[in-house]
């Protein structure tokens, strides 16, 4: 697909978002957040709520098309997209049963890019549990892959899981065992980059001490002593059209911030 990308002008604003409860970051403002921001497109990763669990001003939001993909099991996973406007397809997985029964994949068609808004496994839980997140990891590669192939440029955004480099945590010593900053995980996203993928917020940013989760129970994020394991990554292609990549740290409201990106097209 060739290349247009606007010199000049507001562009495009997508935002990504982990709300750890999308019933809970209401009551916390996320529709009022919402307002105020006014992005173009809003990925939600851990919605954990079915549409009919919410209230109508945030099933159907003002000015948007809502996508929702929540998990077979209630109170789980979950992710929805609202975008102003309507995508030319809709996927909710990736064709495989095993990993698309979790809600963990909305997958969008515009006319310049495809869309992947994927909340992917934490693999803290057990062995099998690392694995599944892995075997995730890598059917999703696959899968953007194919579409990179077919000439599609591909913005893909969610919670990872995995924080990267050692800068993009707090405590990576501390951390060296544990899922999340484990050597294999890791490795996965040097592949990924490999492939082609270019992590937007490095793009723009090379400074230290840039999180976008940070634990609860520890009252971490005062300290910002967290992870940054939400991206944004687009194809080196489309990187042109990327303008710039942020992150919200001080946005309340889940144990994760904001990320986003504001694109030319």
């Amino acid at each position: 697909m060739p290349l247009s990308c606007r010199r000049e002008g507001r562009g495009m604003k997508i935002l990504c978002w982990n709300v750890n409860g999308i019933r809970a970051a209401e009551k916390k403002g996320l529709f009022l957040w919402l307002k105020k921001e006014a992005p173009d497109i809003l990925c939600l990763q851990e919605i954990k709520a079915t549409p009919e669990q919410l209230p109508p001003h945030l099933r159907n939001v003002p000015g948007y098309y809502t996508f929702w993909n929540p998990g077979e099991r209630k109170g789980y996973s979950g992710v929805a997209i609202f975008s102003k406007q309507n995508p030319m397809k809709v996927e909710y997985g990736f064709g495989r049963e095993e990993f698309d029964t979790e809600g963990r994949i909305l997958i969008m068609t515009y006319s310049e890019f495809t869309l992947m808004n994927i909340y992917f496994p934490n693999g803290k839980k057990n062995a099998e549990r690392l694995q599944y997140k892995l075997d995730f990891y890598d059917e999703f590669l696959s899968y953007a892959d194919t579409l990179k192939a077919k000439k599609k440029h591909i913005v893909v955004c969610g919670d990872f899981n995995t924080a990267h480099k050692e800068i993009d945590i707090a405590r990576p010593k501390e951390n060296a065992h544990i899922s999340g900053f484990l050597p294999v995980e890791r490795a996965w996203i040097d592949t990924f980059v490999d492939h082609g993928y270019v992590d937007t917020f490095r793009r723009f940013h090379t400074e230290p001490d840039q999180y976008s989760w940070w634990d609860l129970k520890t009252g971490a994020r005062a300290r910002n002593v967290g992870w940054r394991i939400d991206y944004f990554f687009v194809d080196k292609e489309f990187l042109p059209c990327v303008k710039d990549g942020f992150i919200m740290p001080d946005v309340q409201g889940s144990d994760h911030c904001p990320v986003g990106v504001e694109l030319n097209i």
